[in-house]
């Protein structure tokens, strides 16, 4: 072979490889597998939706096998993509919350390509273990389980009054709950529960004999929280003074009419929150001899029906070393006029000792629309501790701070609900009526629970021994 013709052939070589090497380049990178099922969604709906999304249980599919998630896939995607669910409604830039349902951003892009690739199942030994559930219970297999003493009959349609069942524990010493979850009988009826607690009465002191002194009353103590004026429930509706006896309805041979005596609630249950684990180390008290009051708040649907509702409670192992307790801001003289689109209604409490408050619940009716908390501190700060720009009736939550907020004396809480009494809520029953507090789904309520502990007195120094 001639000289030229080795440098032509050696010359189209480099070419070639050149050439290759260029094709090569060029050719993209290999894309990562679409996520399955099995592998990739399982895990997230695992940890996020089935403890609602299973049978038996308030949401309305299972999410727990492909076979039950595939015809929803599309739904799944549209509905996280929204933010609609899981549901959470508080806007992230004000507190970090222990119970926040979001999603993370990587999460949502998983079922986004997921379902984008045509939800695939994928390979079996991919699939988790299913998580493990009691039998009927969120919270686990509870201690005790407490029920109403009857199946309350309901009728088909009408308007069905509060009614209170009472419910004996017969404990005969003081239990620490650390965690409970209320099961309506009948979900389809059932609004709401509280569930109340009554102490056994205390025996009255011996009588003082004629011709001893009276001793003089010690002075009483500031309350522990003062309300701002003009907030209370007007007379006849929920909380306020009894109408006059002729004003009164007559009690029905079907009502179970309120005890005379309510004290703190142990429990409640309303649309999106069935139930409540305390913190490791803090509980509530309930007292021996204690008798449950479920106060009951029923919808009739259409055919006549039963319910019998139970709570279930878990108890600490020990004394916890902070006790929980609850109180309500509310501002029972609302009064929202026909048409009001955004009508603004506020309550505002002051705090006369040092506390922690460790969760937040907004309950309005069908007319709320939005929320927001202040704390004003003593020294003039303002903070805002909670918003929850989009409230939903639907699914309403008890916001519990990753970390309880120290709020000193002197500070005081201010809420503020709006509400849309317009024609462009669709969820409005007359938007020609003004609308005032009371206990029906068409009435309203500007209603907050607030979960708080004291912080302990000072430890005893030398000085003061």
């Amino acid at each position: 072979m001639t000289r030229k013709v080795l440098v032509a052939v050696a010359a189209l070589s480099i070419v070639a490889v050149v050439a290759a090497a260029g094709v090569r380049a060029q050719v993209p990178a290999a894309t990562p597998a679409s996520p399955t099922f099995n592998k990739d969604v399982a895990p997230i709906l695992y940890k996020n939706c089935t403890n609602c999304h299973r049978p038996g249980e308030i949401a309305p599919m299972s999410l727990l096998s492909y076979t039950d998630a595939r015809p929803w896939a599309k739904s799944i995607a549209t509905r996280v993509a929204r933010g609609t669910m899981p549901p959470w409604h508080a806007d992230p830039a004000y507190g970090e919350f222990l119970n926040d349902r979001r999603l993370s951003d990587a999460d949502k892009d998983t079922i986004a390509r997921w379902v984008a690739a045509g939800a695939p199942e994928g390979d079996a030994k991919d699939l988790p273990a299913q998580p493990k559930y009691a039998d009927g219970w969120m919270i686990g297999q509870p201690d005790v389980v407490l029920s109403m003493q009857e199946d309350y009959p309901l009728p088909a349609d009408g308007e069905v009054k509060y009614q209170y069942f009472e419910v004996p524990t017969n404990f005969t010493e003081d239990k620490w709950v650390q965690a409970f979850e209320v099961r309506p009988g009948n979900r389809a009826v059932v609004h709401h529960v509280i569930v109340y607690t009554r102490p056994p009465a205390q025996p009255r002191p011996p009588q003082t004999a004629a011709s001893t002194p009276a001793a003089q009353p010690a002075p009483r103590p500031a309350p522990l929280f003062e309300f701002a004026d003009n907030m209370e429930i007007p007379p006849g509706q929920t909380g306020g003074k009894q109408l006059p006896p002729e004003q009164r309805k007559p009690v029905g041979p079907n009502d179970r009419p309120m005890p005379r005596t309510l004290g703190p609630s142990v429990g409640a249950y309303v649309p999106g929150m069935p139930l409540r684990v305390y913190p490791e180390g803090t509980a509530t008290r309930l007292r021996a001899g204690s008798t449950l009051v479920f106060q009951m708040h029923y919808t009739p649907t259409g055919k006549p029906t039963t319910d019998r509702t139970s709570i279930g409670l878990i108890f600490a192992k020990a004394p916890p070393k902070i006790e929980l307790r609850g109180t309500v801001l509310a501002n029972g003289a609302l009064h929202i006029p026909a048409g009001a689109a955004d009508q603004r209604i506020d309550a505002e409490m002051t705090i006369n000792q040092n506390v922690m408050l460790w969760s937040v619940l907004p309950h309005t009716h069908v007319r709320g629309k939005r929320w927001e908390y202040q704390a004003i501190y003593p020294d003039g700060r303002t903070e805002t501790i909670l918003s929850v720009p989009k409230y939903d009736f639907e699914w309403q939550t008890d916001y519990i701070y990753k970390e309880p907020l120290k709020l000193p004396k002197g500070t005081k809480i201010h809420a503020t609900a709006w509400y849309d009494n317009s024609a462009n809520n669709p969820s409005n029953p007359d938007p020609t009526k003004d609308v005032w507090w009371g206990d029906q789904t068409w009435e309203e309520m500007m209603f907050t629970g607030l979960t708080y502990s004291l912080d302990p007195p000072p430890a005893p120094t030398a000085a003061n021994k």
